[in-house]
């Protein structure tokens, strides 16, 4: 039996993470699992540009958010239309009930500017420190902290503003 590559197994312990801060980011599943594939694609193929010693998950983070953002740039301009959704019908939750408060809380989340959303994502979801979140956007670690402050203030305000609606 081959030897187990402890880059591959690093990389595969972090997808769940990947997974979760595309998701996320993108706000849509097929454009988060084609951001994950191609930072595991990248990541495998420059891994010669992975420090021994560094946090994994950091880069890998790095990858994929360098490349939302460029695809973002690159389709600033291109509406799309998911292939799933039709056009005649209400959305529908594809028969899982989802809580009323988590809904709430997805809209107002999704509402919330690029920069606060990513920064809240990074400390909030994926458990990053203000240090390391501050490495992967390139940002103060002040500014991080900042962003995270003002998400958690709007969504606080909004999800107390607006009760859950119960229909």
């Amino acid at each position: 039996m081959a030897e187990k590559d402890p880059f591959i197994e690093g990389v595969l312990e972090c997808l769940p993470h990947l997974r979760g801060f595309a998701h996320l980011l993108a706000r849509d599943h097929a454009h988060a699992e084609d951001l994950v594939q191609e930072t595991v694609l990248r990541a495998i193929s420059h891994r010669s540009q992975f420090r021994p010693g560094t946090s994994l998950r950091s880069w890998l983070i790095v990858i994929l958010r360098n490349r939302y953002f460029s695809d973002r740039r690159r389709n600033i301009h291109r509406a799309t239309l998911p292939l799933d959704v039709n056009v005649n019908e209400g959305s529908e939750s594809g028969g899982q009930e989802e809580s009323v408060q988590f809904k709430d809380f997805e809209r107002h989340f999704k509402k919330l500017p690029d920069a606060q959303r990513e920064a809240l994502l990074l400390v909030g979801v994926n458990g990053f420190s203000y240090e390391e979140a501050a490495e992967i956007t390139g940002r103060a670690i002040g500014t991080i902290k900042s962003r995270v402050s003002r998400a958690r203030l709007l969504l606080q305000a909004a999800l107390e503003e607006e009760p859950a609606k119960t229909d």
